[in-house]
């Protein structure tokens, strides 16, 4: 199982954070161990003091592909998801600098919030207009549409296809949308998409 993450896939959150819009999808992976535990907090890692939260639409595939072309890359998933890329902004802020890898900025024990629930694609009238939001404390921090990604579901499946041969059970999260931040000690996060509540989690 491969978590296959999307960088920099909404305008505005280039904007906010002031990087360089890219030519194309900036792909990074999270390992299967950073996979926060069902019903688990979140655990503030002591190596940041600025982990952010990066609430994304999650596609699960459902068989084997490689090379995908974009018109056939609806037939490799049915289920739409929600989860978190908790990235330690401060630490990733250092390994740029210095031109090396994010994977400790992304990748640590717990930064992959993967919501319980999955909808079905057929819950939906296109993959291309799903709403969905993150709420912090009972307030909206995060919210957008997939209608508002530089690429779209199908085009980052055939895209990614191109370098990592899919395998059923990996899951791609597909970038976030303007607002992220930091979180701190007794939040309580709740992300939706639409009016379905796709997971709940308490940071410590």
């Amino acid at each position: 199982m491969k978590l296959i993450c999307i960088g920099r896939n909404y305008a505005k959150h280039i904007e906010e954070l002031e990087n360089e819009r890219p030519e194309h999808p900036v792909v990074f992976l999270k390992p299967d161990s950073s996979i926060l535990l069902s019903k688990h907090p979140f655990v503030i890692p002591p190596f940041s003091n600025d982990v952010h939260h990066e609430v994304e639409v999650l596609v699960k595939i459902k068989k084997i592909g490689k090379h995908i072309d974009e018109k056939f890359a609806a037939t490799y998933y049915d289920e739409i998801g929600l989860g978190i890329d908790f990235t330690a902004r401060d630490l990733q802020a250092q390994l740029k600098e210095k031109g090396l890898p994010w994977e400790k900025a992304k990748g640590f024990d717990g930064a992959a919030v993967i919501g319980t629930q999955w909808l079905p694609v057929s819950d939906f009238e296109s993959v291309d207009d799903i709403s969905f939001r993150l709420e912090s404390n009972g307030e909206v921090v995060q919210q957008g549409s997939t209608k508002e990604m530089l690429w779209k579901i199908d085009a980052l499946i055939s895209y990614v296809s191109q370098y990592f041969t899919l395998k059923i059970g990996d899951i791609i999260f597909t970038g976030t949308p303007a607002g992220v931040a930091r979180v701190q000690e007794d939040d309580k996060l709740k992300g939706f998409i639409g009016d379905t509540e796709m997971f709940s989690i308490n940071v410590k």
